[in-house]
């Protein structure tokens, strides 16, 4: 318990502490203090990070988790609902409140700093070329990590630079707006009288097109969520066919984190088949 007291403020009784599943990059517990009960996450994580891009997105309207202490090593925050309700109503406010967010918009892709999307880091060097930003920042950086080394062969990361010189090609030209950077099912719950809230961002400028790639690739997003998020922002002709293409990124950041896991490397392949 000595780590969740130092997570609290000083003083705070620990009433009960309960270790949650489903997370990989921290360990985290749901924490029952005397006048509310709280998320503490520990770990080696950069949570200062994460407690900013909380804070940047609940700026631009997004609703996210209370902060209420940042440590070194831990994140302690509001503890909200932890199941997603599977209702048209829920996912239609969601998919408005992404779209509100997307209309920020920057003349350059990335961010002031470097972030961290699960346990490696998110690069978000600035560049004015969203094309070569996604290429070199969003993909082919996790080309560079051991475990991708491991679970790719030569043959395979030819392949996939072969393909990130096309982006001018297949990919339009658009913006860069202000993304959650690590929007999937899992990352959107509810708050206590049933609204959206969203937690664990990576944010940065880049395509708006890459946040709803990870929804929609992730699974268990209803299809009222995207006609929700197209009633501000009229999808781009031929979205759908690029939301495998744009998920490129979140394929190689699993295998970057954990090797010839499952069927990604497969998955990858096949991308890069599609394409060929």
């Amino acid at each position: 318990m000595s780590d969740l007291s130092a997570a609290l403020p000083p003083g705070t009784e620990i009433l009960a502490a309960e270790q949650l599943t489903g997370g990989f990059a921290n360990t985290t517990w749901l924490v029952k203090l005397a006048d509310q009960t709280v998320v503490v996450k520990t770990g080696a994580a950069d949570f200062a990070t994460e407690a900013k891009g909380l804070a940047v997105l609940r700026a631009e309207g997004l609703r996210t988790p209370d902060v209420i202490k940042v440590t070194a090593n831990a994140l302690t925050l509001e503890a909200l609902t932890p199941t997603t309700p599977g209702t048209d109503e829920f996912w239609e406010v969601a998919g408005r409140a992404i779209a509100t967010l997307h209309t920020k918009t920057s003349p350059r892709h990335g961010w002031p700093e470097n972030g961290w999307l699960g346990r490696l880091p998110q690069e978000n060097t600035w560049d004015s070329d969203g094309h070569h930003f996604f290429a070199t920042r969003r993909v082919l950086r996790y080309l560079r990590e051991p475990k991708t080394q491991e679970a790719l062969t030569p043959a395979d990361r030819a392949d996939i630079e072969q393909l990130c010189a096309r982006f001018d090609q297949l990919l339009p030209d658009a913006p860069a707006v202000l993304t959650h950077g690590d929007l999937w099912q899992a990352n959107v719950i509810a708050t206590h009288d049933g609204r959206p809230a969203f937690i664990d961002p990576a944010v940065s400028w880049t395509w708006a097109e890459v946040d709803l790639s990870m929804m929609f690739c992730s699974g268990g997003v209803p299809d009222r969520f995207f006609a929700a998020y197209h009633e501000l922002h009229p999808p781009e002709p031929g979205w759908q066919q690029r939301m495998r293409l744009l998920n490129l990124r979140e394929l190689l950041s699993v295998v970057a984190h954990f090797g010839p896991t499952g069927d990604y490397v497969e998955q990858i392949r096949a991308v890069v088949r599609a394409y060929r």
